[in-house]
């Protein structure tokens, strides 16, 4: 019994260090802190944070929110969904439909994490975050909500659920199609899963800073200093570098014309045929990639990005956890998994197979509300969330 309780509180110890919190001057620095699962978001790490943020929401004593990844290659490189994956398969197994269920992991994750981004969005307090590394699906939806997003010449930036079957969740119908650069490049993001590198966040208007990595930590000393949003914003605006000695190797300057030109379409079908009207040696490559993703998928992001245009960013969590709920209880999320994260075949069946096989209804059926309105997430509106 003695053994038993050592290997309980050991096993307590360990999930209450994947969030680490620490005053940072007036402020309060956060550190994501599985650098092993490249700080992968999981539920343990979404109740751990959630508190938090409720507390410093009136704590006259926080002036800010610094959020960062540890171990240096990543600040979050997305959610836990293996474990999301393993306990549907499970579910399936038994007979039982994996999406909708309010005790399945895939409903409280999705729920609850919704809840938190939200809540980081909504906060009162400027937020901060250090996009020190892979920032990848989760790790989107707790940096994107922030006042103020650092990137660095490691950051790599991706929204690459299609290529799992699922879609561009944590707010993304709402921050994608408002992209600074126009509704097509968060379109070309979404679709194609394509990453961003260093000082392309910026020009994409996902970053709102760029600091080179030698620099951050000195960003963070100044940052202790800080007493109020003033001096934040001061200090991230003395550290900001413009990094346009490299503008001739931004993928996004390269392509911008042919994003334009090609992602705006009326349909994933047309956005294929101009690709292959467009010809370009990048144009191929991106109708190949597209080719190897989920149609399933791709459709629904489609319609997800147009409808997140007009919707404010409750409406639009309340869409995606719908939305969530009904690639749970498919088939293109969890074959996605399996050929990407558990028998790395990157040979996923997808079901259906092909574009035209996929009705307009069945797109709609995403959207559709769930069919028990208690198990529906609820959001409230609040003034001062970011647009």
């Amino acid at each position: 019994m003695e053994q038993y309780c050592k290997i309980t509180i050991n096993a307590n110890c360990l999930l209450q260090t994947e969030v680490l919190v620490q005053p940072l001057g007036k402020g309060q620095e956060v550190v994501l802190n599985r650098p092993k699962a490249l700080n992968a978001l999981n539920l343990n790490m979404v109740h751990l944070l959630r508190p938090h943020y409720t507390h410093w929401e009136k704590d006259p004593h926080t002036a800010f929110v610094l959020m960062k990844g540890a171990g240096g290659k990543a600040f979050c490189a997305g959610g836990d969904i293996r474990a999301i994956y393993d306990e549907g398969i499970a579910a399936r197994q038994a007979g039982k439909n994996a999406g909708g269920d309010p005790a399945s992991l895939g409903y409280r994750f999705f729920h609850d994490e919704y809840v938190l981004d939200y809540q980081i969005a909504t906060h009162p307090k400027p937020q901060v975050a250090f996009l020190n590394g892979i920032t990848m699906g989760g790790g989107v939806g707790l940096s994107m909500h922030n006042k103020y997003k650092v990137a660095t010449e490691h950051t790599v930036f991706a929204m690459p659920e299609t290529a799992i079957g699922f879609f561009c969740d944590v707010g993304g119908s709402h921050f994608l199609p408002r992209l600074s650069p126009g509704f097509e490049v968060g379109m070309y993001l979404a679709l194609t899963g394509a990453r961003l590198k260093g000082y392309d966040l910026v020009r994409a208007g996902v970053a709102t800073h760029y600091v080179p990595s030698s620099k951050t930590q000195v960003l963070e000393e100044k940052l202790k200093n800080a007493e109020n949003e003033d001096h934040v914003r001061h200090t991230l605006a003395e550290l900001n570098e413009h990094d346009t000695a490299n503008d001739a190797n931004s993928e996004l300057i390269k392509h911008a014309d042919a994003i334009h030109k090609c992602f705006g379409k009326a349909s994933v079908e047309d956005i294929i045929v101009a690709l292959e009207r467009e010809g370009s040696e990048w144009a191929t490559h991106t109708r190949n990639a597209l080719s190897k993703l989920s149609p399933t998928a791709l459709k629904v992001v489609f319609r997800q990005l147009h409808h997140g245009k007009q919707l404010p960013l409750n409406k639009c969590f309340e869409m995606e956890f719908r939305m969530a709920q009904r690639f749970m209880a498919g088939h293109d999320f969890f074959e996605g998994v399996r050929s990407v994260l558990v028998d790395k075949d990157r040979n996923p069946q997808w079901k259906p197979a092909r574009l035209e096989q996929i009705a307009d209804s069945e797109v709609d059926s995403y959207f559709e509300p769930l069919a028990d309105p208690s198990l529906e997430l609820h959001l409230h509106p609040i003034e001062h969330h970011l647009q």
